[in-house]
């Protein structure tokens, strides 16, 4: 005799076929503007194309540091470089850490909704038995008095 059925949260198999998409943004005309072009421009200087450019345009510059001297050769380094081309760069890294961790937020928020649903599906399974139980111990009651 079976008192429960299981029903799984669709989200378990859901998880394995698709991923999260990311977020529109959020607030008014203005704001929303603004992280169009934000992302537009981030998209842009983010990637390892714009890093190239930049490092092309960089190295125009380094053999008039390098004659220059010492000081001017550690600008370069510092002012042009680093800052040009790392930028980009370390846009890209960001970009590929921030939707991984997007990712991992939208699917950790699904899981702990999920074992919500499982905990919930348990304490019905509890219930199913306690109500098995009590109707057995009523009819053993019943049936054991003299």
């Amino acid at each position: 005799m079976k008192i429960y059925t299981h029903v799984p949260h669709p989200h378990i198999e859901l998880r394995k076929k698709h991923a999260p998409k990311p977020k529109a943004p959020q607030g008014g005309p203005l704001a929303r503007f603004n992280s169009f072009l934000g992302e537009r421009i981030t998209k842009s200087v983010g990637t390892m194309w714009c890093a190239y450019a930049f490092a092309i345009i960089a190295f125009i510059s380094l053999p008039e540091a390098i004659h220059t001297g010492t000081s001017a050769l550690i600008s370069w380094i510092a002012q042009t470089f680093l800052q040009l081309v790392l930028l980009s760069i370390i846009m890209v890294g960001q970009k590929v850490e921030g939707a991984a961790a997007d990712i991992r937020a939208d699917d950790t928020y699904k899981d702990a909704e999920a074992i919500l649903h499982e905990a919930i599906e348990i304490q019905k399974h509890l219930e199913a038995q306690d109500a098995l139980l009590q109707r057995l111990i009523s009819s053993y009651q019943n049936n054991a008095k003299p």
